[in-house]
């Protein structure tokens, strides 16, 4: 196969899911040999890409203002002087400038243009755009069946589900239960310890990731006589300090407070999974994916959530009986108290969602597109 340059377009390099698949794109690309070259505002894994061998061209295309059209030209030279083959875009207002960009280049040099659906953005014509690549790529099939059915005059021929994949390395299997693992949580959160079961509802301190809901199956398992105890990891952030006040005395209320942990952000996720009997992914708006789902199947703990979105299209093909639907608390109530006394097998393999999976779907897919504009060229 012949050495493609591919340039990814996103806003900025901080943190998240799509600078996530950024950095692990253009990873592969290098390691395949090609030339990967990513623009955007730069940011704190700015020095990541870099190690990965990749390239940054420092440009503000995601700022949501009129004077960030001017960088349409930019991206024009850019594209010539790099000679790019692929040009794939993974949000909405780099989308815009990146199309009039590379429609502004004569035929024979044009680059051809890749768009990925990560969310399930607002529909309207701002969104639209992401349905203007010779080749959309959809995180997940709940995202091809939103676009058509917000789109209707999209191609679905052009739609591509590629999901997003995990590193099984990162989320090693763990015996179940790890003591060790347990033990450790327990170390940092006092209110972890003892021998009841512990649900890990991993999200960010927003109330979309179902803290209260989380919080009130806690209520009515211990009213059930279960020593349950729940740990939300990530939830306690920066700005977010009236939120933790509400759900902290919620669980003073409920008195059950001895049995919460609410946490900021640990760089060892693997290990809180590892920690628990059961995974909870309570989101109360649809998620585009899902990944936290795919993380603990990894690790060999089960997960029960609301079967809407990417999460529920997850637990519909790997552990039906962890979908419940959406905001029916008592059917969540007698699902978790049924998972946590008969839990299902470990998934054997989830070969579809590793990251492996993920970067040779996406490299297929350049050189399908880049052949063809060979063959255009030549003919």
């Amino acid at each position: 196969m012949r050495r493609l340059t591919v340039v990814q377009l996103l806003p900025a390099l901080e943190s998240g899911g799509v600078e996530r698949s950024t950095l692990e794109i253009a990873d592969a690309l290098v390691r395949a040999g090609h030339r990967a070259v990513v623009v955007s505002a730069g940011g704190r894994l700015e020095p990541a890409l870099r190690a990965t061998g990749a390239e940054h061209v420092t440009l503000d295309i995601g700022r949501k203002s009129l004077l960030t059209l001017r960088h349409a030209g930019a991206l024009r030279h850019l594209f010539a002087e790099v000679g790019a083959d692929i040009v794939h875009a993974r949000s909405r207002l780099p989308a815009w400038i990146g199309l009039w960009a590379v429609r502004s280049m004569p035929s024979p040099s044009r680059p051809r243009f890749v768009t990925t659906m990560h969310g399930l953005n607002s529909p309207g014509r701002y969104s639209a755009v992401m349905t203007y690549g010779e080749r959309v790529i959809c995180v997940s099939d709940t995202v091809r069946r939103y676009l058509l059915q917000h789109y209707p005059r999209t191609d679905p021929g052009k739609l591509v589900v590629i999901p997003r994949g995990i590193d099984p390395s990162q989320f090693p299997r763990a015996a179940h239960p790890d003591a060790e693992a347990r033990a450790w949580a327990a170390a940092q959160h006092p209110a972890l310890a003892g021998d009841g079961p512990l649900l890990v509802l991993p999200g960010r301190g927003t109330r979309l990731k179902g803290h209260r809901e989380a919080l009130a199956l806690l209520g009515n398992l211990r009213d059930r006589g279960v020593d349950a105890r729940l740990w939300m990891p990530g939830a306690r952030e920066r700005g977010r300090e009236q939120y933790m006040v509400e759900l902290e005395t919620e669980a003073q209320l409920g008195r059950f407070a001895d049995a919460l942990a609410i946490t900021p952000p640990t760089t060892e996720i693997a290990r809180a999974y590892a920690a628990s009997d059961l995974v909870l992914q309570l989101s109360r708006k649809p998620e585009a994916f899902g990944r936290t789902v795919i993380e603990a199947f990894s690790v060999g703990r089960p997960v029960v959530g609301w079967a809407h979105g990417g999460v529920g299209e997850l637990l519909a093909g790997l552990q039906p009986r962890g979908a419940v639907p959406a905001f029916d608390e008592g059917v969540l109530l007698d699902t978790v108290q049924d998972v946590l006394a008969h839990p299902p097998p470990p998934l054997a393999t989830m070969a579809a969602y590793t990251l492996r999976a993920m970067q040779d779907a996406t490299l297929a897919l350049y050189h399908d597109l880049a052949d063809d504009r060979r063959l255009a060229i030549d003919s």
